[in-house]
């Protein structure tokens, strides 16, 4: 039932109950009324037609009413003063202003005495026009009479006002004639009887509009069979809507999260971690997704501080489940993944767009590159053609460079091929740069398992490779530098394959952009300074690193700088520890050192963007951690100094306050 609909049947339902209690109501005063006139009060209805029948025609019968009122009751006395106001009429029959008077007489001859009272007709002081009767009295054979003069006083007259407020408002002409007494009993039944019709015919109105509105709402509330259950269960309307309103029910008892607010609400609160330890924030994973998966890459969302996505490889043993997913996560939904896109191939590098919060790119082992949608479904909306006009190896590097009105998407794989793709456009890459290296034995391509562009440079960047070399090359022609790798400046200095090369992020006063961090297979992270790009060498040249951290002891498969304190950086390994270097503290051996989770390796790290307080983790046991470092990842105003010391210190051999003496044997100079 729609909701409008629904809201239709309960406004009617409303009404008609209003409508049956006032029905209600006038049945039961009907029958009280009904049982008093059986009780012997029926006379009260006759009385009031009575009153309001002499209302209306009192006028008519006031010469009556006026005769049959005496005056006196013993003759030939004064007259008592004796107003009787007559219903509906504007006479009255008054004694104050007349007196009978007269005297008593015998008449010898006549053959009766007579004794006669005049009638005097006298304007009161309201206007009104009073009778005084003098009626004849006769005697008849009164013998004996005798004769009595007797004078009769008059009695002092008081004033006496009648008030009536028909006779303020009546007209002086003469008064229309009133109605019979019959029509008026008629009219008033009449219009008894056409009241009673009317009442009655909004009752039965009333009870089919009830009769119906009941059916209709029998028909809507009908207990359905199991095949519409099953087809409303299934359809897609319906599970998206069971999807996003249990994720805001889960969001809500994880946490205090306020899920009618934007995502950066709540950014700036967090587990709180002190000086000298780190503390696990959760550790995501869904056993549907991530079981027998391993996360080959992470991300944090450049917009919203509590997303991050990790890409999953293949697993072997669901052989219906797409070969590559990317989930991404949420801080405040614990349980599942917010948002999973599907792959048919195994995703091996993703990155959020920092220009558009929705979109996610990835790169997978079949070479493909996909995008995904945040706002759209499972499957990719773009992906690239498996064509020899993009990538054919894996993709394992991947990075968005450029600003928001001139961007590009570079993509790298391991047969040497980078290539930039325009966003909305991934039919055919815009550019590509085959990268050849012609002192390789038997193939001149060159493996890229790594690549990095610095902070602000669109043009040049460096690629980690198989080989254990790091090597910079050039997408354009630019002034001493011809696009490709450049082939004489190797940053050699590990024995087995780079897995990881990031730059020192461009932050605070001092510029350390030209620092960057590799690690590999060998067990060692090595700290370089790239050459001066506008100054490439003509001949072969071993750029040799500046320090070696060989503290790790397995396979270090990522290192990343910190994204806000310009000495510390962090590098997960294939033991499964996560471990924080503050270079200003001390280069020997890292400020904390975590077992993460069963012990299983870690392949992955990457920095919140916003100020760095939190690190993901990505495990090959399908697991995504979350770790919070407190302040440590709080800088002083006096660290970019002090790592200009360190920095100064390492690359010219001398003793440093911080310790670093002692590794002068370990230091290689640079240029």
């Amino acid at each position: 039932m729609s909701e409008k609909r629904r809201a239709e049947i309960e406004a009617k339902r409303a009404k008609l109950a209003e409508l049956r209690k006032a029905r209600t109501d006038r049945q039961t005063a009907e029958a009280e009324r009904r049982a008093s006139d059986r009780g012997g009060a029926s006379t009260v209805a006759r009385r009031d037609v009575d009153d309001l029948v002499n209302v209306l025609i009192g006028s008519s019968s006031r010469g009556d009413s006026a005769m049959d009122t005496p005056i006196s009751s013993t003759p030939g006395t004064p007259a008592l003063d004796r107003t009787i106001p007559l219903p509906g009429s504007s006479y009255a029959l008054s004694g104050p202003s007349s007196v009978l008077s007269g005297r008593l007489s015998r008449n010898s001859d006549a053959a009766s005495d007579r004794y006669s009272l005049g009638t005097t007709l006298v304007h009161s002081q309201n206007g009104a026009t009073e009778n005084v009767i003098e009626r004849e009295m006769i005697a008849r054979s009164v013998p004996d009479l005798i004769d009595i003069e007797q004078e009769l006083f008059e009695l002092p007259q008081r004033e006496r006002v009648v008030y009536n407020k028909e006779i303020q408002t009546m007209d002086t002409q003469a008064e229309p004639e009133a109605p019979n007494e019959d029509e008026i009993r008629e009219r008033v039944h009449r219009e008894r009887d056409a009241a009673d019709a009317e009442r009655l015919a909004n009752e039965q109105e009333l009870e089919a509009e009830s009769k119906k509105l009941d059916e209709e709402i029998a028909q809507e509330i009908q207990e359905m069979s199991e095949e519409e259950k099953q087809s409303i269960f299934s359809a897609p309307e319906f599970l998206d809507f069971v999807e996003q309103s249990t994720k805001i029910i889960q969001r809500a008892l994880n946490d205090n999260y306020d899920y009618i607010r934007d995502y950066t609400i709540g950014a700036e609160s967090g587990t709180e971690a002190s000086e000298g330890k780190v503390k696990c924030v959760c550790a995501f994973y869904d056993e549907r997704y991530g079981k027998y998966r391993s996360i080959t890459d992470i991300d944090w969302s450049p917009k919203y501080p509590e997303l991050s996505c990790a890409a999953y490889n293949k697993n072997p043993a669901a052989l219906n489940e797409p070969d590559g997913i990317v989930a991404v996560w949420n801080l405040h939904l614990l349980e599942r993944p917010e948002f999973v896109f599907h792959s048919q191939s195994d995703v091996l590098s993703v990155a959020f767009s920092p220009f558009h919060s929705n979109l996610i790119f990835g790169g997978t082992y079949s070479g493909q590159i996909l995008l995904w949608d945040t706002r759209s479904k499972h499957l990719p909306v773009l992906k690239t053609p498996l064509s020899a006009a993009g990538h054919t190896h894996p993709v394992y590097a991947i990075q968005m460079v450029g600003t928001q009105n001139a961007h590009n998407l570079i993509t790298s794989s391991t047969d040497g091929t980078v290539c930039s793709w325009l966003v909305d456009m991934l039919a055919q890459p815009q550019e590509t740069l085959e990268l050849v290296h012609g002192g390789h034995n038997k193939t001149s391509e060159v493996a890229i398992t790594a690549l990095n562009f610095p902070d602000n440079e669109t043009t040049t960047f460096w690629v980690g490779t198989e080989e254990g070399n790091v090597y910079q090359a050039n997408r354009y022609d630019r002034a001493g530098a011809k696009a490709g790798l450049n082939q004489y400046d190797v940053y050699k200095g590990h024995s087995g394959p780079v897995m990881g090369v990031h730059f020192h992020p461009l932050v605070g006063p001092v510029d350390f952009s030209d620092l960057f961090l590799s690690c590999s297979v060998d067990w060692t992270v090595k700290l370089w300074r790239a050459k001066s790009m506008a100054k490439p060498s003509t001949v072969a040249n071993h750029v040799a690193p500046l320090y070696s951290f060989d503290e790790a002891d397995d396979y270090v498969y990522d290192v990343k700088w910190h994204p806000t304190h310009p000495a510390v950086f962090g590098t997960v390994d294939g033991a499964g520890k996560f471990d924080l270097w503050n270079l200003n503290h001390d280069t020997e051996v890292p400020v904390v050192s975590t077992n993460v989770g069963s012990g299983k390796a870690l392949n992955k790290i990457c920095w919140e963007r916003k100020d760095g307080r939190r690190a993901a983790l990505g495990g090959s046991d399908g697991k995504l951690y979350i770790y919070d470092i407190g302040d440590m990842a709080l800088p002083r105003e006096s660290e970019w100094t002090d790592m200009q010391r360190t920095v100064a210190g390492i690359m010219g051999g001398a003793p440093h306050a911080n310790g670093l003496g002692d590794d002068s044997a370990r230091i290689v100079a640079g240029r």
